[in-house]
């Protein structure tokens, strides 16, 4: 009998600056204790999840030393082009290195994935490793912990029946600008929540350009720090906010939220 692929979630702290809130304030007892007793971890970065598990052993002991446990890494073209390679070739190389990373849960060990922060495979790679898991028949287990996305939408004040995410926006100025009125223009056309993220120091950048480029009773919500004590969370429409422009913390990661 194969293992069981657990999902396990991160804080939202990454990259942020010490002293840190306690782990459990957003990660309950059931879901820490799970993580402390997994042996074998897929992750995006080591290093990060070895900070992440010193934590977890702080509230509930590991169930072998940190240097004892395996942790793999998620191949480098997975940060570089995403979990969904195009055509049919790449998805297959992806498939077969995604399995490769399961081989403890084929041998029947429990096998946990994780990202830097949030839920990993959602606005964070890891769904190939998902994927092969249901192919090769190993079950799939998310554990509970927080998703920067759902939080920001629900205290958006915007659509929350019907939402997308969008990952990026194009970097090049025009063709974000481009991006930014189709995103309005969906959003005006049927009512659709278009979410995205930003890589923290161009929060800043991209939000100014977000004024430039979107009509005035368009609404826009910025959601910042979640989860920590210098959270904070503002929705206006683009007028609004051309009056009472904020400058954003350039460390911090943000999810933006258009609507109508």
């Amino acid at each position: 009998m194969s293992g069981t692929l657990y999902l396990v979630p991160a804080p939202l702290d990454f990259g942020c600056e010490p002293p840190l809130p306690p782990i459990t304030d957003v990660l309950p007892q059931a879901t820490l204790e799970q993580m402390a007793r997994l042996r074998y971890w897929i992750t995006e970065n080591a290093k990060t999840t070895r900070a992440l598990l010193k934590r977890v052993d702080a509230i509930v002991p590991l169930a072998a030393p940190l240097q004892e446990l395996q942790i793999a890494t998620l191949p480098r073209e997975v940060h570089k082009k995403g979990d969904h390679l195009p055509g049919q070739a790449g998805q297959a190389d992806m498939a077969k290195a995604a399995r490769a990373l399961l081989q403890p849960a084929l041998d029947g060990h429990d096998v946990a994935l994780a990202s830097e922060a949030g839920i990993p495979a959602v606005a964070d790679p890891g769904s190939s490793v998902v994927r092969a898991a249901h192919a090769a028949g190993i079950p799939v287990v998310p554990l509970v912990g927080p998703s920067s996305l759902l939080l920001a939408l629900a205290a958006s004040g915007l659509n929350g029946q019907n939402f997308a995410f969008t990952g990026y926006l194009p970097q090049d100025i025009q063709e974000r600008a481009k991006r930014l009125q189709a995103l309005e223009l969906l959003a005006q056309r049927s009512g659709q929540t278009q979410l995205w993220i930003e890589t923290p120091y161009r929060n800043q950048a991209v939000f100014d350009h977000a004024l430039q480029c979107l009509k005035p009773e368009t609404r826009l919500c910025i959601a910042h720090g979640l989860t920590l004590p210098s959270m904070q969370i503002q929705q206006a429409s683009i007028a609004q906010w051309r009056k009472n422009r904020p400058t954003l913390p350039p460390k911090l990661p943000a999810v933006f939220a258009l609507g109508v």
